[in-house]
């Protein structure tokens, strides 16, 4: 008991900094050593969050409603990976902490132009099961209020209204709800254990092959891509007949057909346009949107010239046939065996598509 007792307060003072070394000096004050290392410091106060434009799941909260509550704030955008990769855990903790006095409140704050769009929010929360309160921040204020710059961001807060932690990024999900019974056992809740969630991710919320990563996100607007490859370069906010080069390095990709590369989004004005990038990971996604609701694009991806077989992604099948119907991100490849270089291929057969930011895993 006492090993596990000093293994859960030394993962706690990971989690706020504070030095390990001494932890394993004296096993006989693991309570002691325990008592120490959890005494997480007040970060700040809970900001307003009555800059909400719209609230689902749940009528308007307020940070003095909350107060006698443990607050779980998640700062999240639908098509974010990395904020999918997250959601597992998130999902579960509501679960198995709601009647215990956690609240999780998930912070919409759109990074497209269509994440803006309510309706596109209310169909992701339904579709991966976001069932508890979810504040609309469209244009960023309580982000800003909270001084936050990443998706995921997860802010701890205690009963009394104190932010105690953050954690940005993925990960860290042990400590993170060690924090969450710890906050809970000083408002005075007994009997939560400390038994951790067990979660296994599937499709797109599996967690990333990180040894075999080499490929970084990569947007294909014109304001934040890089390693644009086709001859002449990206020609902002004109329309264009595109080439591919016969090779692509590592990292880059290129456009073929007639496309109009905009600040956000690159857009395909005639059928059959392809886009291809050359990548080194297990996963690939690619945030698409169709140009109006209704009118599904079809498509189909190649990995190094054919179809990908047992290494398609969630969103196409083994001949690498899919369509864009909602504005999200897609999984395209899922790769069963060794990860290396390989060209990627997506062809449109319908036009208007929208094409955003490439995503790895």
């Amino acid at each position: 008991m006492k090993a596990n007792q000093l293994l859960r307060a030394a993962i706690l003072a990971c989690a706020i900094g504070a030095p390990i070394a001494t932890l394993a000096e004296d096993k006989s004050v693991v309570q002691k050593t325990m008592l120490a290392t959890v005494q997480l410091p007040i970060e700040g106060e809970l900001p307003s969050l009555g800059s909400a434009t719209e609230w689902l799941n749940s009528q308007p909260l307020t940070a003095a409603g909350l107060r006698g509550k443990v607050v779980l704030i998640d700062f999240w955008t639908y098509t974010c990976i990395n904020w999918l990769r997250t959601l597992p855990y998130v999902r579960a903790w509501a679960e198995k902490y709601r009647d215990q006095g956690l609240v999780v409140i998930g912070v919409h704050a759109p990074e497209f132009a269509f994440e803006k769009d309510v309706d596109n929010v209310r169909w992701a929360v339904k579709d991966m099961m976001v069932d508890y309160p979810v504040a609309i921040d469209d244009d960023h204020a309580i982000w800003r209020a909270f001084k936050n710059q990443f998706w995921p961001a997860l802010y701890f807060v205690d009963a009394r209204g104190h932010i105690r932690h953050h954690q940005f990024g993925e990960g860290a999900y042990e400590q993170s709800e060690m924090i969450i019974q710890q906050l809970l056992a000083e408002a005075g809740i007994s009997g939560i254990g400390h038994e951790l969630v067990s979660v296994k991710g599937r499709g797109v919320e599996a967690g990333a092959d990180w040894g075999g990563l080499k490929s970084p996100e990569n947007y294909v607007g014109y304001e934040r891509t890089e390693n644009f490859a086709s001859p002449g370069g990206a020609v902002s906010d004109e329309r264009r007949v595109c080439a591919a080069p016969a090779r692509l390095s590592l990292k880059h990709w290129a456009l073929s057909g007639d496309w109009t590369v905009e600040s956000e989004a690159t857009v395909l004005n005639k059928v059959n346009g392809r886009i291809v990038y050359r990548f080194h990971a297990r996963d690939l996604h690619l945030v698409l949107a169709p140009p109006s609701e209704g009118h599904p694009i079809r498509f189909r991806v190649k990995i190094d010239g054919a179809p990908p077989g047992a290494d398609h992604g969630f969103d196409v099948d083994a001949e690498g046939r899919g369509s864009v119907q909602e504005a999200r991100l897609y999984q395209l490849v899922r790769q069963t065996g060794a990860v290396a270089d390989r060209t990627f291929e997506i062809e449109f057969f319908d036009t208007g598509v929208r094409a955003y930011a490439f995503t790895f895993g």
